[in-house]
């Protein structure tokens, strides 16, 4: 971080300058993260009490859940507060942190949300040995796999960024620390550091892409052979997963399989993944499952 000495912090520009704008975001943001942490909350409550949910596939979603409150906390309290201050600064330390964060917690939820494809392809086309192939010690080491590379991942957009020569404009046009925002301020030629991060985020994105691709393609033909109940109930559960890939990994590669140009429509689009995304997933996971809608009564029901 020597490079970096001469720029002690960074001002975020956020998402609008105009005062009355600003009021009305706050509002609205605080609301959408406050629905984040119960919603989460609420599924991971109910997965770690119901004896009922303790498949693999609630497995996965508890930590899906809880990866999304993570994920949030990184950006979401930063820039609500931001809303309400003048001067919205974030120290160089505090903004390599929220990168770190950023990636890391990103990228897990891109492992994770294959490993929860790889689940329902196991389950649907090969019912017979699901038991012995998903067991929970195996279901416990891809979890920390996912864990495992996310931090990789982020390690290495981490360095490669703090160690890029920051030397005057401190101005981040977004609303939290990423990458291409701080690539933009650099004293430096940026190309192949540029290269090198878009080829890692866009490696991940597309290789993880790829095999959910793959994985429902074997799943919708494998349903042809089922009776119309199996296959309502397989597609029950695979649409909620399908909807979730689509609102996250869009997003997400928009803005990372990319060199940035534009980070004003970053920003806008930054928003879906980082806050709308983790809002929605526990409203599609169980809207349309009546097994965790059956647990929640009963948690509810027992509390009260």
């Amino acid at each position: 971080m020597d490079n970096a000495s001469s720029v002690k912090e960074f001002i975020l520009l956020g998402l609008s300058e105009n005062q009355r704008v600003q009021k009305i975001y706050f509002v609205i943001f605080l609301f959408f993260y406050m629905t984040i942490l119960a919603g989460n909350l609420l599924i991971v409550t109910t997965v770690m009490n119901s004896q009922r949910l303790n498949s693999p596939m609630y497995f996965f979603l508890c930590y899906l859940s809880i990866v999304d409150i993570c994920y949030s906390s990184v950006t979401a309290p930063k820039m609500i507060a931001d809303f309400l201050v003048e001067n919205k600064t974030i120290s160089f330390v505090g903004c390599i942190a929220q990168l770190f964060g950023v990636h890391f917690f990103g990228c897990t939820e891109i492992f994770i949300l294959t490993v929860m494809a790889y689940d329902r392809y196991i389950a649907i086309c090969r019912p017979l040995h699901y038991t012995t192939l998903m067991t929970r010690r195996v279901c416990g080491q891809m979890v920390i796999g996912s864990w495992f590379g996310g931090f990789v991942h982020s390690i290495v957009q981490t360095l490669l960024t703090t160690h890029l020569p920051f030397c005057g404009p401190n101005k981040i046009d977004h609303y939290f620390c990423d990458v291409h925002p701080l690539l933009q301020l650099a004293c430096t030629d940026i190309y192949a550091v540029g290269i090198i991060v878009v080829a890692n985020s866009g490696m991940i994105t597309l290789s993880c892409f790829f095999i959910l691709v793959v994985s429902y393609v074997v799943i919708l033909v494998s349903l042809k052979s089922q009776t119309p109940e199996g296959q309502s109930k397989a597609l029950s559960t695979c649409g909620a997963h399908i909807t979730v890939v689509i609102l996250f990994f869009g997003p997400c590669t928009f803005t990372y399989i990319r060199p940035s140009s534009n980070l004003s429509e970053d920003k806008s689009v930054a928003v879906f993944y980082t806050v709308i995304t983790p809002m929605l997933n526990p409203l599609i996971y169980t809207l349309r499952n009546e097994e965790v809608k059956s647990a929640m009564r009963k948690l509810w029901s027992r509390t009260v």
